[in-house]
């Protein structure tokens, strides 16, 4: 009987925790998409589709459609040609130094886009500090090759190449040794080998390399805004921060129409990443031991060549960005003569800074904090418990992280503008604001690593201690907290750190008195403050490599998967 009562208690426990679970999750992912349509969609209980439609064939929206599909599909390619590259040099060689050089070739995905494009344009630039001190510097008054459709997808390309190699690693890791090997020993030439072995096998990771590729292009608003404005060529993320900038609230429907087109094709993206991949997909079984190819004596120079392409597109920038905060006026060659500190010291004195960098620790640290505190009952529930409508919910949550940031800033103004019930106050125009886009946004940052954590953890004993009657918030303190309080950390960090640089959400969301880092950095250049702007990058890059190497050392006491990159 008192088993009975105990077994009654614990399922009534944990249906209540996953009903709680459940309906957060749908407040915090599905109502504001859904608000979104309703706004884009209807008006006073009537459809608007002609409106709709209107918005949707206007000149500017198919300008910028087209060049948001140019400058993506653009930056597609480049990061799958990257991405690709470093995949097989990594994971199928004998190279060596392969963690730093994975390392390196993670961090551009954590460097914010805005300082990624004006580091860029700060190189190579007719005012290049950098340049102009070894007196290679484009003639004045020359056109940067970067203000193009080109130097866009150039720039979009090379930030996503993580991705792709991200993508694409476990499916080299997993090349069939004994298969290629068979495939040798009958004497299948190279073509006939790439297209029975190595395609199919390699191909669903890059064609998911290349969605998320794809999508985060279209996400991408501090590149195209940046390099783009110059020249007067906006695309989807850039129309939809002009028009609400330009005439605010007033052109709501407007701005949620142009959402929907973002989301849209971010999503026939991801659609058709999916049936390409099952195309594409093998069954060829494991292998006993993983293929490996000996370089023999083409190891070093494609060593070389693999430093020198990284060293190139990280340091080269970086030293331009640092020459440029060191130079007392942009367009001057760095000497000893015009070398100053002084854009660090109006930092350090500025009222605008200081208030800028405390409202991104304070939403960062809150979007890490509330993220984990969802990320713990989700994990438990979708893992040990098989909770399937929570593991549902957690799956949608990966929509929000691949729709296009300013479609989440135009859902959290919807959901937000009008007052809280009860508390009759609008949060519009404050942090919490960007906090709520911020959660939405990040959540499955969070969740994935309990989640792949949890997994390959013995649920031994969960199961032990409730058919001792263990109640669910004792198991929860006593085995799945200490179990899971690293992988936690790992996925708070994670946030942390792509809430304190984010830009696109924060540019749409942000008043006077809520700026962040991200959006300071960008009105500084977009202002002139080239010096300011590029001391404040300096300062963002150095707290990433930080916070990066924070990670680096808790990934190595974490369960293989927890990190996106272990």
């Amino acid at each position: 009987m008192r088993l009975a009562i105990r077994r009654h208690v614990v399922w009534r426990a944990e249906t209540t925790l996953a009903l709680g679970v459940a309906v957060l999750l749908a407040a915090l992912i599905v109502l504001p998409l859904l608000r979104i349509a309703q706004q884009a969609l209807l008006a006073d209980g009537h459809w608007r589709l002609a409106a709709a439609w209107t918005r949707l064939i206007a000149p500017d929206t198919l300008q910028a459609t087209g060049n948001s599909l140019v400058v993506s599909l653009g930056g597609t390619v480049v990061a799958v040609a990257f991405g690709v590259a470093y995949a097989l040099l990594i994971g199928l060689t004998d190279a060596r130094g392969k963690r730093p050089l994975v390392f390196l070739l993670l961090l551009p995905l954590m460097i914010p886009p805005q300082i990624t494009a004006m580091s860029w344009a700060q190189l190579l630039g007719p005012g290049s500090a950098l340049l102009k001190s070894v007196g290679l510097a484009p003639a004045p008054g020359s056109s940067n090759p970067l203000y193009s459709p080109a130097g866009i997808a150039l720039l979009l390309g090379l930030q996503q190449t993580p991705l792709v190699f991200l993508a694409l690693r476990p499916g080299v890791s997993s090349l069939p040794r004994d298969l290629i090997e068979a495939a040798q020993s009958t004497g299948a030439g190279a073509v006939w080998r790439l297209r029975t072995v190595l395609l199919p096998v390699l191909m669903p990771g890059i064609l998911a390399g290349a969605a998320l590729s794809f999508v985060s292009c279209l996400d991408n608003f501090g590149i195209p805004a940046l390099l783009g404005a110059p020249v007067g060529y906006t695309v989807l993320s850039t129309l939809i921060y002009q028009k609400l900038s330009g005439f605010g609230l007033s052109v709501l429907s407007e701005v949620a129409q142009l959402s929907l087109l973002a989301a849209a094709l971010a999503l026939l993206g991801l659609g058709a990443q999916g049936l390409l991949q099952r195309r594409w997909q093998g069954h060829l079984g494991g292998a006993s031991s993983p293929y490996r190819v000996a370089l023999g004596r083409w190891r070093t120079p494609l060593e070389w060549a693999a430093w020198g392409v990284l060293g190139t597109v990280l340091i080269a920038p970086a030293l331009a960005l640092l020459a440029t905060s060191v130079v007392s006026v942009y367009g001057l060659a760095l000497t000893p003569a015009t070398l100053t500190l002084a854009h660090y010291q109006s930092l350090m004195a500025d009222g605008m800074v200081r208030a800028a960098f405390t409202n991104s620790v304070w939403l960062a640290g809150w979007a890490a904090a509330l993220t984990a505190a969802i990320a713990l009952p989700v994990g438990y529930l979708v893992v040990w418990d098989r909770g399937r409508v929570t593991h549902w919910l957690a799956a949608l949550a990966d929509l929000p992280f691949a729709l296009p940031g300013a479609v989440i800033a135009v859902a959290a103004i919807l959901m937000l503008l009008p007052p809280l019930p009860w508390l009759h106050i609008s949060l519009y125009g404050t942090l919490w604001i960007i906090l709520y886009a911020y959660l939405l946004r990040f959540l499955t940052l969070a969740i994935k690593p309990v989640v792949a954590g949890l997994s390959r953890l013995d649920p031994a004993l969960n199961d032990a201690a409730r058919s001792c009657g263990a109640g669910l918030f004792m198991r929860l303190r006593t085995i799945v907290w200490p179990l899971a309080a690293p992988l936690l950390l790992g996925g708070a960090l994670l946030v942390f750190l792509m809430a304190l640089n984010e830009l696109t959400v924060s540019a749409l969301l942000w008043s006077s008195g809520s700026e962040t880092l991200g959006v300071l950095i960008y009105n500084f250049e977009e202002g002139g403050s080239s010096g300011a702007s590029a001391a404040l990058s300096v300062l963002t890059i150095a707290a990433v490599l930080a916070l990066l190497g924070m990670l680096q050392a808790l990934s190595r006491r974490l369960p293989q998967g927890a990190l996106p990159w272990s």
